[in-house]
C-alpha cells in the first residue's frame, strides 16, 4: 500500500498554545527534580509544589509533546476489562483499591480543573466497554460484575447510542472527558504561580540516587535534589530492571467533525477487530469531533502502520458515514506484565528515587494518581493503594510470571531473529528498489544500516541498532520513524531520539553506495 501523508499534531497540540520554556542553564539545588512534561511529570510537580517544596521539571523536548499530547482524552475508572483480570490474578481487594484510586484521580482532576477555574471542556460522561460479536458477552457480564464488586456504578447493558447495534456492554456511570492539554495548560501556570520552574530541551542523562540526588544532563549542567521523579513515559536510568515487565503497543488515531445532533452520549471501547475506542469533544460551531483510535501493534516489529490507518478510515465511513477525517495522529503505551501500573521507589535507585510508569493506555488517571501518590510518599504520607503499585512488589510478578516470560521471549527473539532476517545490500539489492517515503534495514559493510527514501529521492542512512538495548529497528512507513520492537525506542529518519527508553540517537551511516 502506498505510504499516506505523514500524521500531524494532534487536535490537542493544535488547539491549545503552551508557553515556551528555556534549557536549563545553570546548575541548581532544589527539593524535587521531577523528569518528563507529560501528565505523570507536571501532575507530580504540581502536587510538590502545592506540598511547599521547591520543584524544577526537566522535558527533553516540548511539554505534553509525547505521549500526553497524542492521547484521546478520556478519564475514567473503567479500562477496557481489567477488573475481571484484577480479580483473578491479585485478588478483590486489590481491584478494589485499584478502583477506589483511579476514582479517586478522576474527581482529583474535576476538583482541581474546577479550584484553578480551567477552561478544558470537562464533560461527565459514561464509559463503556462492549462487543458486537455474541462470544464476547460472557466475558463482559463477568466484567460488569468484577466491576461492579470493586465498587464501581457498572451495569450489563445491551442498549447504546451509539449507531449501529452491540451484543453487549459494561457502563459505568458519571465518568469524564476533557481537553488534556487545555488542563494541562492549566496546570503548569499555576505550579510556575507556586514557584516551580520549568525547563525544556533539557534531556536528562544520568540519576545517581543518594542524598542529595545528582541529575545529570546532556548538556554537562548538574541538578542536586532531595527527591528525584522519573516521569518519562518508559522508565529510564532503572537498568534494565523495569524494561524487563514492561510491554509497549502503539495505537492509532483519527479524527473529524460529527454533524450536530449525532453525539454518541458517552465514551466506548472494545478489544473486537483490532481495538476501537471511540469519544466525542465538543468543536466551537457546535458540531461534536468524533475521536476514533485503535490498530494496535508492537513498534518495530514491521507492521504495515499505513494500511492500519487505511483499516480505521474504512471502520469509520462504515459506521459514520458523514464524517470527513481531518486529523490523524498515533499514541503509544506501555503496560506491565502483571496489570497494573508501576508507581513508587524506582527499584536500584536508591530511596529517594521514584517512577510512573506502566499506564496501560489509561495515563489520564494514571497520571494524576501518580502524582497524588508520589507526592504522598516524599511527603512521609501514606495512601491505601500504595503497596498495590509499589514497583518493587514481588506478589505480582509471580504471578504475572507466564507474562514476564512471554515479553522476555518476544525481546529475546526480535534481538537474535532480526539480524539474521536483515537484507543483503548493493545498489542492486533492496536500497535500489526503495520508493520515496520507504525504509528498509539492510547490511551494510557487515553491519545493520537502517535506510530511507525522503520524498526528493534523496538517501538517509543511521545504524539499525537501537541504541537502548542493541535490537534493530524498523521502519514505520506512515509516521516515518525507526522503532525498536524490544522496548519501544523510537527515532526520526535522522536518528534523534523520539522516544524512550534510549537516550542516545542511531549512528549516522554514508548512503553513498549502498
Amino acid at each position: 500500500m502506498k505510504p499516506l501523508a505523514v500524521p500531524g499534531p494532534s487536535y490537542w497540540m493544535q488547539t491549545v498554545e503552551f508557553p515556551s520554556f528555556g534549557p536549563l542553564d545553570a546548575a541548581t539545588e532544589v527539593d524535587a527534580a521531577v523528569i518528563g512534561g507529560g501528565i505523570a511529570g507536571l501532575s507530580t510537580a504540581w502536587e510538590l509544589a502545592r506540598a511547599g517544596l521547591s520543584v524544577i521539571v526537566l522535558e527533553a523536548d516540548r511539554l505534553a509533546g509525547g505521549v500526553t499530547g497524542h492521547t484521546t482524552g478520556k478519564v475514567t475508572a473503567l479500562h477496557t476489562a481489567v477488573y475481571d483480570t484484577l480479580r483473578d490474578k491479585h485478588g478483590e481487594e486489590a481491584a478494589r483499591l485499584y478502583a477506589r484510586s483511579q476514582s479517586a484521580a478522576l474527581r482529583h482532576v474535576v476538583e482541581v480543573a474546577d479550584r484553578l477555574g480551567i477552561d478544558c471542556s470537562l464533560e461527565r460522561r459514561p464509559a463503556l466497554t462492549y462487543c458486537e460479536q455474541p462470544d464476547g458477552v460472557d466475558a463482559l457480564r463477568a466484567e460488569a460484575e468484577a466491576a461492579r464488586a470493586a465498587g464501581l456504578d457498572a451495569s450489563f447493558v445491551t442498549e447504546t447510542e451509539l449507531p449501529y447495534p452491540v451484543a453487549g456492554a459494561v457502563r459505568v456511570e458519571d465518568q469524564a472527558q476533557f481537553h488534556p492539554l487545555a488542563y494541562l495548560r492549566g496546570i503548569v501556570d499555576d505550579l510556575v504561580a507556586q514557584g516551580g520552574r520549568v525547563y525544556e530541551n533539557t534531556r536528562v542523562t544520568g540519576v545517581d540516587g543518594g542524598d542529595p540526588c545528582r541529575v545529570t544532563t546532556a548538556s554537562g549542567i548538574t541538578v542536586r535534589a532531595r527527591h528525584v521523579v522519573v516521569a518519562t513515559h518508559h522508565p529510564l536510568f532503572d537498568h534494565g530492571v523495569l524494561a524487563t515487565r514492561l510491554t509497549q503497543h502503539r495505537d492509532l488515531v483519527i479524527a473529524g467533525p460529527l454533524p450536530a445532533g449525532q453525539d454518541i452520549g458517552g465514551m466506548y471501547i472494545t478489544e473486537e477487530g483490532g481495538k476501537r475506542s471511540i469519544r466525542t469533544a465538543p468543536l466551537p460551531d457546535g458540531q461534536r469531533l468524533l475521536i476514533l483510535t485503535g490498530e494496535a501493534f508492537t513498534p518495530g516489529t514491521g507492521e504495515d502502520t499505513a494500511a492500519g490507518y487505511g483499516r480505521l478510515h474504512a471502520w469509520a465511513q462504515e459506521r459514520f458515514p458523514e464524517v470527513a477525517i481531518t486529523h490523524r495522529w498515533a499514541a503509544q503505551d506501555n503496560s506491565s506484565t502483571d496489570a497494573l501500573p508501576l508507581i513508587g521507589g524506582l527499584p536500584t535507585a536508591g530511596d529517594n528515587v521514584y517512577v510512573a510508569t506502566g499506564f496501560a493506555g489509561w495515563g489520564l488517571t494514571g497520571g494524576v494518581l501518580a502524582g497524588q501518590l508520589i507526592a504522598s510518599l516524599v511527603t512521609g504520607g501514606r495512601e491505601p493503594w500504595a503497596e498495590l503499585y509499589d514497583p518493587r512488589r514481588v506478589g505480582s510478578a509471580v504471578r504475572s510470571a507466564t507474562g514476564f516470560l512471554k515479553a522476555q521471549l518476544d525481546a529475546g527473539k526480535h534481538f537474535v531473529k532480526d539480524r539474521l532476517d536483515t537484507l543483503g545490500d548493493g545498489t542492486n539489492g533492496p536500497v535500489a528498489k526503495l520508493q520515496r517515503g520507504e525504509g528498509t534495514v539492510v547490511r551494510a559493510a557487515g553491519k545493520p544500516c537502517a535506510v530511507h527514501r525522503d520524498d526528493e529521492g534523496e538517501l538517509h542512512a543511521v545504524s539499525a541498532v537501537c541504541t537502548h538495548l542493541g535490537c534493530l529497528v524498523a521502519f514505520n512507513n506512515a509516521e516515518r520513524t525507526w522503532e525498536c520492537p524490544c522496548h519501544g525506542s523510537r527515532f526520526g529518519v535522522d536518528g534523534q531520539v523520539l522516544q524512550g527508553p534510549a537516550l542516545e540517537p542511531l549512528e549516522p551511516r554514508d548512503p553513498d553506495g549502498l
